[in-house]
């Protein structure tokens, strides 16, 4: 009795001793390596992820999603009431939180943050000298959701209570509004330089802006006065690096000088896997990597054209040899672990053949006619595309051997969205892809490819049968929704092959042992709030 007594108390003390290693411990700082710099940090007015991974630690919104999954809780808002109509939000907001610059949060604040993305903008506020500041620019991901026909008016009913009434019924605005697009910034902050708002943001997330040295490095702080209590921030300081090249930016966490390192190449896993100090960090990708077509140019209005690039391109090949290990083939331009996704579509074969077939039906056989065409590939690797330059080379190389003269175009990372989504007329074929914002189909289908939504939609594909379709899947009270619209606009883009579902990736960064509870979002997100250094 008395061995298994002691026994017991060397087994107590080994438990005690592992739950107090384990509790977080403050201070230290995070230096997380990237592959690319952010574009702005005005969440309104920005639509990369590289921007958003910044914003999600500055700014937050009215509805949070709970960690690892896409599931609903409060945030800014503790709690909301929907009329049975589905027509009215009102959102009860959380008292005594601050932002950065010290000014209150209230629902004036809301109204400015979400109004002034309102073109024709309908609002009330409490304060009677507050006014919605000019548009600099288009508000992208607004207009390409169609906010501006769902939201008709947003009211501060009293300090801590905003009001949202909509034009029509959208199930997936509750969801919507946990969106970075959606956060709340402090009207104070904004209005004081409103053009460097993107360069210095204000919000009253757990860490604070400090500093940005572009193409470097961009630094935030733990706030201090931050509203939530309940776990972090723990860290100090967090420190965002661009590093552009993957194999340096993998070197770089093998020597110690990053924590985290995003996008390895995939050649690169198997050593992470075997170094003793390094950590695997991983998650099913909530993403889709997509080759599109300028659609506004008459060579690419032709469906035969279209489908001839679909047959001619082996994306086997490409998941193969470059995502290694990494990915999936995708037939459908949303993961197969959405609701909504079709399986029962037939997959566009590799086939050169084929792919010869529907140049002649095109007009160009053999390829005889038809001019060079340009691919546009990503500057930067992204969780559905780990080197954009490299499945550019193997997409014209493939193009090569049916009788298409293809060759890559390039840009920074700014300059490509932008240029991208102007539509140039040098543009004929861009790599381009999607992390999921809130696990909602409509989130990818309407998103990215309802030409006829707005012209910021960046695939500029107009299909009257395929609007319809993303109205009918949204525009219902019913949460839970017929999954039939999206299976229907699914089959009509592979149909019509609008768009040439390339790839689903999973995504994997290693990280040095003593990175704590950092967990991957399927939205992408970078959250740093419960972070620690052991």
């Amino acid at each position: 009795m008395k061995k298994i007594g002691v026994l017991f108390c060397i087994f107590a003390l080994l438990l005690s001793g592992h739950v107090l290693a384990e509790t977080p411990k403050k201070g230290g700082t995070l230096v997380f390596g990237r592959g690319a710099d952010s574009v702005g940090l005005d969440p309104a007015y920005e639509t990369d992820g590289n921007s958003f991974m910044v914003c999600d630690n500055i700014l937050e919104a009215l509805v949070f999603y709970a960690d690892e999954s896409t599931a609903l809780e409060p945030g800014l808002a503790e709690s909301w009431d929907i009329a049975p109509d589905g027509m009215t939000y009102t959102f009860h907001l959380r008292k005594g939180v601050k932002f950065h610059d010290g000014t209150a949060f209230n629902a004036d604040a809301v109204v400015f943050s979400i109004g002034r993305m309102m073109k024709e903008p309908n609002v009330k506020f409490m304060n009677p000298d507050m006014k919605l500041p000019a548009q600099e620019r288009p508000p992208e991901y607004w207009l390409q959701m169609e906010m501006d026909k769902t939201v008709g008016a947003i009211e501060a009913k009293d300090e801590h209570t905003v009001v949202f009434k909509l034009n029509r019924v959208d199930a997936p605005f509750l969801a919507n509004m946990g969106m970075d697009f959606a956060d709340i910034i402090s009207p104070t902050a904004f209005m004081k330089n409103p053009k460097e708002f993107l360069r210095n943001p204000v919000g009253t997330g757990p860490f604070t802006f400090v500093q940005w040295i572009k193409d470097d490095r961009i630094v935030l702080e733990k706030f201090a006065d931050y509203w939530d209590k309940n776990g972090g921030p723990y860290l100090d300081k967090v420190v965002f690096r661009s590093i552009p090249e993957n194999s340096v930016r993998f070197l770089e966490l093998k020597t110690g000088n990053i924590h985290i390192c995003q996008f390895p190449n995939a050649a690169d896993i198997p050593l992470a896997k075997k170094d003793p100090n390094l950590q695997i960090i991983s998650q099913p990708g909530m993403n889709i990597g997509y080759l599109s077509f300028n659609h506004t140019k008459k060579l690419w209005q032709d469906v035969h054209m279209r489908r001839a690039i679909a047959y001619a391109i082996n994306r086997k090949a490409i998941v193969d040899n470059i995502y290694q290990g990494m990915g999936e083939v995708a037939k459908n331009p949303i993961p197969p672990t959405m609701w909504g996704y079709n399986k029962e579509i037939e997959d566009f074969p590799y086939d050169p053949e084929l792919a010869k077939k529907e140049l002649e039906a095109a007009g160009y056989p053999e390829g005889k006619g038809l001019p060079e065409i340009t691919l546009w590939s990503m500057p930067v690797p992204r969780p559905y595309n780990p080197e954009g330059l490299k499945v550019g080379v193997a997409m014209i190389s493939d193009l090569a051997k049916v009788g298409i003269n293809a060759r890559i175009v390039s840009y920074d990372w700014g300059t490509y969205l932008k240029r991208q989504r102007e539509q140039p007329e040098d543009m004929d074929l861009f790599q381009l892809g999607w992390t999921g914002d809130n696990g909602d189909p409509d989130n990818f289908l309407a998103v990215l490819f309802d030409g006829l939504a707005d012209p910021s939609v960046r695939t500029q594909w107009k299909n009257e049968e395929y609007h319809k379709l993303m109205q009918a899947g949204k525009q219902t009270v019913d949460q839970t929704r017929d999954r039939k619209s999206y299976q229907n606009a699914l089959k009509l883009i592979h149909d019509e092959a609008a768009v040439i579902s390339v790839a689903h990736s999973t995504v994997i960064w290693p990280a040095l042992n003593n990175v704590m509870n950092f967990k991957l979002h399927p939205t992408a997100s970078v959250r740093m709030k419960n972070v620690w250094l052991k």
